[in-house]
């Protein structure tokens, strides 16, 4: 799952290439952290009234779509300028991780994702069935962060060769591109 593309990893990665590593693991630790967020939701039922909600869905999605639009925008309104092939730490740490938890607690199909998912491996019979699920949730956020820091690290070796200012233009618009492609899909 966490090496699907999706808006999470695409977002990493752009992030990484235009900003360093530190950065895309910073979103990535909070897009990992969302899931303990889902888990708990997975875990006490709370997901059930998203999937029979439709209203619930809605506005969830809905919110999802426009803090896609809201990164759309401040990636459109971000200077494309040549960098030097160092860690840029302009933002601060907080910022970044604050940034990917909204991203993933705002992204319904994650809580959807969730209810599917994890009940499917969870052994009644087993032990607690709370724990089997808190125990598979830690498991899927410490893969994803693993995945997520790895595309990150493997975009900051590229960065380099991409420091132009024509692919630093192109890699701008395409992750504007991605949000605003995804925020519409969410809207319709």
């Amino acid at each position: 799952m966490a090496l699907m593309p999706g808006p999470d990893n695409i977002f990493v990665l752009t992030e990484s290439i235009a900003k360093g590593a530190r950065n895309g693991i910073l979103i990535a630790l909070g897009l990992n952290s969302g899931v303990l967020v889902h888990t708990f939701a997975a875990t006490t039922g709370v997901s059930l009234i998203l999937k029979q909600s439709e209203l619930a869905f809605s506005i969830i999605q809905y919110a999802g779509a426009t803090y896609l639009l809201y990164l759309a925008y401040l990636s459109a309104k971000e200077k494309v300028e040549q960098f030097e092939v160092k860690e840029n730490n302009e933002l601060g740490a907080f910022k970044l991780f604050r940034t990917g938890f909204i991203m993933n607690l705002l992204n319904p199909k994650v809580s959807l994702f969730f209810i599917a998912f994890l009940p499917q491996f969870v052994r009644p019979e087993s032990s607690s069935v709370i724990m089997q699920m808190i125990i598979m949730g830690i498991a899927f956020m410490v893969i994803g962060f693993i995945t997520f820091s790895s595309f990150a690290l493997l975009a900051n070796q590229i960065r380099k060769p991409l420091n132009s200012l024509k692919a630093l233009w192109l890699i701008k618009w395409a992750k504007v591109f991605v949000l605003f492609g995804l925020a519409v899909y969410f809207f319709i």
